[in-house]
């Protein structure tokens, strides 16, 4: 077996149904958007309080990798057994380096709230807002993207 059929095939056991990471952006997009909302009108700490359960669920599934996020749990057991299969699998890695870019992007706001910068929470929620829009409405993960930049670019070694 070649190396390159070899990979393929423990992508293969390995892979997730590529709807899921979809799923939960959907979920993330909008709670990312109320924490917006709730921080424009005036409701600081209830948009702060959303920004760090946010943060935490991206930090869960940063470390924990996406199959075990509470929202790809929720989609593999409510959503999935409901849906066609998938015609193929997608490699969990870049998901879960998206997540950890959600996590970086959302625990800025934190941090910098908590050392009284303006604006900083529905800042940060607004950009993990803008790429958990993009991934769920037009399936376009801007941190799977980033991964597969900095694959290409050997930061990221893969195998």
């Amino acid at each position: 077996m070649s190396v390159s059929a070899e990979r393929a095939g423990v992508a293969a056991r390995t892979g997730i149904d590529p709807r899921g990471p979809r799923f939960s952006a959907a979920i993330t997009a909008t709670l990312l958007l109320v924490t917006v909302l709730l921080a424009v009108a005036g409701a600081a700490a209830a948009a702060f309080w959303l920004l760090v359960a946010l943060t935490a669920l991206f930090a869960w599934g940063a470390f924990a990798g996406v199959r075990r996020h509470p929202f790809g749990l929720l989609f593999a057991k409510l959503v999935r057994p409901r849906l066609a299969p998938p015609t193929e699998l997608e490699d969990p890695r870049p998901p879960t380096f998206a997540q950890g870019v959600g996590f970086a992007v959302t625990l800025a706001g934190v941090v910098l709230a908590l050392l009284g910068v303006p604006f900083a929470v529905p800042i940060a929620a607004g950009a993990a807002f803008f790429a958990a829009f993009l991934n769920a409405v037009f399936d376009f993960c801007l941190g799977c993207q980033l991964y597969l930049l900095l694959v290409r670019a050997r930061v990221i070694r893969t195998a």
